[in-house]
């Protein structure tokens, strides 16, 4: 490897570069997702419970701990509890597109570097293939196919690297972007349920508060006859 970038030329070390920063965005983008993910389901299970019993400042605390994306969204939506269903539908579509930008941070450059490797190592190439021929020119054809063997050899080595690098960045952009997109599933979900739990709350109130008065009326009839 080390003959490999000596003989490349300087273009090798821009791929080298290009390697190591597509490893790093890998290995930072990698740990964001791990800290992002969250059982929603079992989450929601928990929540449920609070916002049953109108605990929506216990509920917030909950979300403010979980510190991931969802929990986000979900804070979103339990700070404006009282609005119609669809303001929280707004709201936590508002809130879901305020946390894409940060799920999928880097993945264009990463992208780019998986695009601009093969081009990069193929510019080497053309570079390499010049200077041989120029100095095949300069010695007037004088000169042993070992030498131009050689020259091709060393044209050719940016391509290989290109191509080393172009692989395992693209490898990291399609498994860093199924990763994202399933994150942003887990926001719709997170969505999606937390309105209808929002709702469902609001139901069970609307139901107590059609039961009060007719117990209420009931009472008062029954002291009526109790009167009469």
């Amino acid at each position: 490897m080390t003959e490999l970038i000596s003989k490349g030329g300087p273009l090798v070390w821009l791929l080298m570069a290009c390697l190591g920063f597509a490893l790093a965005i890998f290995l930072e983008r990698l740990a964001y997702y791990h800290r992002a993910s969250m059982n929603i389901g079992e989450f929601l299970a928990g929540l449920a419970a609070l916002i049953r019993r109108k605990n929506f400042p216990e509920a917030l605390q909950e979300c403010v701990a979980t510190r991931v994306p969802a929990g986000r969204v979900i804070h979103a939506a339990l700070l404006r509890h009282n609005a119609t269903r669809e303001q929280l539908k707004e709201i936590v579509q508002e809130a879901g597109q305020l946390e894409v930008p940060r799920l999928e941070r880097y993945l264009a450059i990463l992208n780019a570097i998986a695009h601009a490797g093969p081009l990069i190592g193929l510019l080497g190439t053309v570079v390499g293939l010049l200077d041989s021929f120029t100095n095949l020119s300069n010695t007037n054809g004088i000169t042993t196919p070992a030498e131009v063997a050689r020259g091709v050899y060393q044209s050719l080595i940016t391509s290989a690297l290109g191509l080393v690098v172009a692989i395992p960045a693209y490898l990291f952009y399609a498994f860093l972007s199924a990763r994202s997109r399933s994150i942003m599933h887990d926001l719709e979900r997170a969505g999606v349920e937390i309105v209808n739990l929002i709702e469902d709350a609001k139901s069970a109130d609307n139901i107590v508060e059609f039961r009060q008065p007719s117990e209420e009326a009931q009472a008062r009839g029954r002291s009526r006859k109790s009167h009469s």
